[in-house]
């Protein structure tokens, strides 16, 4: 067994060809990436400074001594940065916020005074201060809400048509009638 393990062998491995060119790229690369990664390093600690010093701003505004920059200069570094934004928001404002997107969709020119006029009632009966982000969300609970009451009876927009029509002006019944007729 021992010489079965033996490093010596008689016919030492061909080394292979030394590719200076290829090998100085090589080196000069990894320099180049080891140079950027201290250079990020220090940018990295001068900006954790930059956010002790607001942090402590932040302490001498609001909470005074209580305020702990230690913990906060530790949640900066663990959390997800828009994680993080998000508590510093909440200390400095008293406020939850939550993560947002907008989204768009195509609404003909006569859907807008529709859309518009709901909205605007929906504010009026949640409170100006409410978004409009809000209030559609607030329409579409109670439309989902009327929806599901009917235990998903294919009828529900015949009847929801139905009660809206009912809202209309004499005029504007018999103009609804017209368009639906042709």
């Amino acid at each position: 067994m021992i010489g079965l393990t033996s490093f010596i062998t008689k016919n030492p491995p061909m080394l292979p060809k030394l590719n200076r060119r290829r090998a100085q790229f090589v080196l000069t690369k990894i320099n180049e990436i080891l140079a950027w990664e201290q250079r990020k390093e220090v940018e990295k600690d001068t900006r954790f400074v930059e956010l002790g010093r607001y942090l402590c701003e932040v302490r001498a505004g609001r909470d005074g001594q209580e305020f702990d920059c230690a913990t906060w200069l530790h949640r900066a570094r663990v959390l997800p940065k828009e994680q993080f934004r998000r508590e510093v928001e909440k200390e400095l404002t008293g406020k939850e916020t939550e993560p947002w997107e907008i989204i768009y969709f195509k609404l003909y020119k006569s859907q807008i005074p529709v859309i518009e006029q709901a909205l605007e009632t929906a504010a009026l009966m949640l409170g100006s201060d409410r978004s409009r982000g809000y209030c559609l969300e607030m329409i579409c609970a109670d439309f989902l809400a009327g929806a599901n009451l009917d235990s998903g009876d294919p009828d529900v927009l015949l009847r929801a048509l139905s009660s809206s029509f009912k809202f209309l002006p004499e005029n504007q019944r018999q103009t609804f009638l017209h368009i639906v007729n042709e």
